[in-house]
């Protein structure tokens, strides 16, 4: 192959780390800049173009790339557009894939989310490799999704599809949830839902716990997660109550598409035992008796350091030569009053 190499670049609120990936998912070099140094787009392109061009020359792979994928928040894949964007300091609508592919020479691009790129990730080099109906959820800050049925990422019409981070799971005073609706999956089931679980359970339960030494606004996920394992009882009950609100969702999730596998990856997925364990006895409890012992729950096989990038470059494979923004209509449509 004349161009062995494709590009993953991984765009977050604070680090872009960009890496150079092979057909078989090694990514042979990588590298990173602060994404919000720049408060201008396209002097954020320069310097992620010469930050490139410096790691290819490093490793002999000028002229060696077949394209480029990019997963970013609220990246769009129909129109290779940021659709605006609540951590990045451009918008409200930003023209990436065309800005990066000018900047390149016109080396074609690929950009979808986040969590789209992880599913392409997993299909491509990880867990998913053989299976052509799967989710994969992504338990970090927040919780992300990627579906994929037959073989191909869900995208909807408009390119948002497969926000089930944001099922509602709470519909009576539910939390509210930074997407400003109350009661989402996210404001429960992230590591910062985690960490809401503790205050909450630290102000209306009695019982000690090592957790009372910390300041209560100052708990974090990784916090209850230690004190779980160390045998704190408040603390385990936190990860029971999380792992069963997640069990049922996956119930609900998989009454929708009938997936194969349903893919966990992000710290909090890391958590053992004292997550799986309630979250997979909630799921065969909530599920549906037609799909029972149909869907496996497992970890992602994505090394975490490289998992970002990998995403990204699954994309790169399948990058157009020359990107076409559709004709549909963007807008948001009006509400019309009853």
């Amino acid at each position: 192959m004349s161009k062995p190499y494709v590009l993953g670049v991984d765009i977050g609120g604070t680090n872009t780390v960009f890496g150079i990936v092979d057909a078989r998912g090694q990514v042979i070099a990588s590298d990173s800049i602060k994404t919000r140094k720049h408060s201008n787009f396209d002097d954020y392109v320069a310097e992620l173009h010469d930050g490139v061009e410096r790691l290819l020359k490093a490793n002999d792979a000028e002229d060696k790339i077949y394209g480029i994928g990019i997963g970013a928040p609220n990246a769009n894949y129909y129109t290779g557009e940021i659709q605006n964007p609540p951590n990045l300091p451009w918008g409200p609508i930003i023209p990436l894939a065309e800005k990066v592919s000018k900047a390149f020479g016109g080396i074609p691009v690929a950009v979808t989310n986040d969590a789209n790129a992880a599913a392409l990730g997993e299909m491509t080099y990880g867990a998913a490799r053989g299976m052509k109906d799967f989710i994969m959820i992504t338990l970090g800050t927040g919780v992300g999704s990627g579906i994929v049925v037959n073989g191909q990422v869900v995208y909807g019409h408009d390119g948002f599809a497969g926000e089930l981070g944001h099922l509602v799971v709470k519909r009576n005073n539910g939390r509210i949830c930074g997407c400003g609706r109350t009661g989402c999956l996210e404001a429960y089931c992230s590591a910062t839902g985690v960490a809401r679980t503790a205050r909450e359970f630290l102000e209306v339960r009695t019982e000690p716990s090592t957790l009372r030494n910390l300041q209560i606004e100052d708990i974090t996920s990784k916090d209850v997660y230690d004190a779980a394992v160390a045998g704190d009882k408040l603390a385990k009950d936190i990860f029971e109550y999380t792992g069963t609100i997640l069990g049922q969702a996956f119930a609900d999730m998989v009454a929708f598409s009938s997936p194969q596998a349903i893919i966990l990856f992000g710290g909090l997925a890391k958590s053992g035992d004292i997550l799986m364990r309630p979250l997979k006895e909630a799921f065969e409890k909530s599920v549906m008796p037609i799909f029972r012992g149909k869907t496996k729950i497992i970890l992602s096989e994505l090394k975490e350091s490289d998992a970002a990038v990998l995403g990204a470059s699954a994309l790169g494979w399948e990058a157009k030569y020359r990107y076409e923004v559709p004709s549909f209509d963007r807008s948001v449509p009006a509400v019309e009053e009853a």
